[in-house]
């Protein structure tokens, strides 16, 4: 009757990757950052748990006794994008980068686009998602042309009106977009954008989708479902993983995902729950933006004690992300970055993890705890934590 539940904090780096200025990215610090940029910000609960342990954190003291096993995890696939952070978080590496198109996609891919879904499109450029509506936004009312970008990410996004274009059209059209991009054009995910609204007021509305790419390995997931041991999932772990081995609840904001978890570690009986928060990256990330950032924080923090309410005797949790978005540096994309893993449950010995090779060692000790075979990469940390 175990359970162990990753909850994945998007965004949510702590500090520089050994590889950081490889990717652009020295001197990102996503936790720390937010934290230096405005008063003391008290996180008592985080505290308590550890998190003051990983890192020298501004307001967040290292606790004498922590509630939870502490470290941090180093990233060593190519990239730092949610698909990627999550493949390797359940035990697949990325030898190689997925593709990106800072100049646009190439004519020919866009025009079969444009004839198969039956509308012409406009952008094709990299753009920051807000910008690109504000400038297309009218043109596409006019229109009905798809508005199509993409970022320093290997993202093909398709955005829509839903006064304009329904909704089922727009996700039956980044389908289309999803069979077209495929090696060597095979960008990690195919982003559905829907908005409301008028010139000036543009409004991104909850209904997003993505469309990952097929994990090119068996994930954790594979093994727990090949095992006949159940998964449940919050937020948008179904779409970064294909639907493959996993279905999910969405959540519009990382309130709804922590009422979902709570949920769900009210009523699961047994197996993985997997959960993804999304707000720090999609919305305040992406946006650089530092006070909601910083109210997300205070938000979580708050919400702590719910979300550990639930634990039973043989509950493993595990809190970590994917990469990082630091919204104080000039930069509005992911940043190369570790990230924060805290490990708590009834059994587990407060104990310092250290810092961990690999995103996999996630993964590896959950396929270890809930008995199936081992993944293809990571090394499990569960002897060091677990008493008994």
């Amino acid at each position: 009757m175990r359970r162990a539940a990753i909850i994945v904090l998007d965004g949510l780096g702590i500090g520089a990757a050994p590889d950081s200025a490889a990717w652009g990215d020295a001197g990102s610090d996503t936790l720390g950052n937010a934290l230096r940029d405005g008063p003391p910000l008290p996180l008592p609960n985080l505290a308590a748990l550890g998190l003051g342990r990983i890192a020298d954190l501004p307001g967040v003291p290292p606790a004498e006794r922590p509630g939870a096993a502490w470290g941090r995890l180093d990233p060593v696939s190519a990239g730092k994008d949610s698909t990627t952070g999550h493949w390797e978080l359940c035990g697949v590496i990325l030898e190689r980068p997925f593709p990106t198109y800072p100049d646009g996609f190439p004519p020919g891919l866009v025009e079969e686009f444009s004839r198969r879904t039956g509308r012409g499109v406009l952008g094709n450029r990299a753009a920051s998602g807000t910008a690109i509506l504000d400038e297309l936004g009218p043109a596409h009312v006019a229109s009905g042309d798809w508005i199509v970008y993409t970022s320093a990410d290997s993202v093909f996004q398709v955005a829509a009106h839903e006064g304009v274009v329904p909704v089922g059209e727009l996700f039956a059209a980044c389908a289309v977009a999803r069979e077209i991009c495929r090696p060597p054009h095979g960008v990690s995910r195919v982003i559905a954008r829907p908005f409301t609204g008028s010139p000036g007021a543009w409004v991104r509305t909850p209904r997003r989708k993505d469309l990952s790419l097929a994990p090119p390995a068996d994930t954790l997931l594979d093994r727990l479902a090949a095992a006949h041991i159940p998964r449940v999932g919050v937020g948008k772990v179904d779409d970064l993983f294909a639907g493959r081995g996993i279905t999910s609840v969405h959540a519009a904001t990382n309130a709804e995902a922590y009422a979902l978890v709570e949920g769900a570690l009210a009523a699961m009986r047994r197996g993985l729950l997997f959960a993804n928060a999304i707000e720090f990256d999609q919305a305040w990330g992406h946006r650089n933006d530092v006070a909601g950032f910083r109210r997300g924080l205070a938000e979580l923090d708050a919400a702590l004690p719910r979300l550990l309410a639930g634990m039973r005797d043989e509950d493993l949790v595990i809190f970590t992300a994917d990469h990082g978005n630091d919204p104080t540096t000039p930069s509005t994309d992911h940043s190369r970055e570790c990230v924060p893993l805290l490990v708590t449950g009834p059994r587990v010995r407060p104990v310092d993890l250290g810092r961990r090779r690999t995103f996999a060692d996630v993964g590896q000790t959950v396929a270890e705890y809930l008995g199936v075979p081992p993944l293809a990469a990571g090394t499990s940390f569960l002897g060091e934590t677990l008493d008994g």
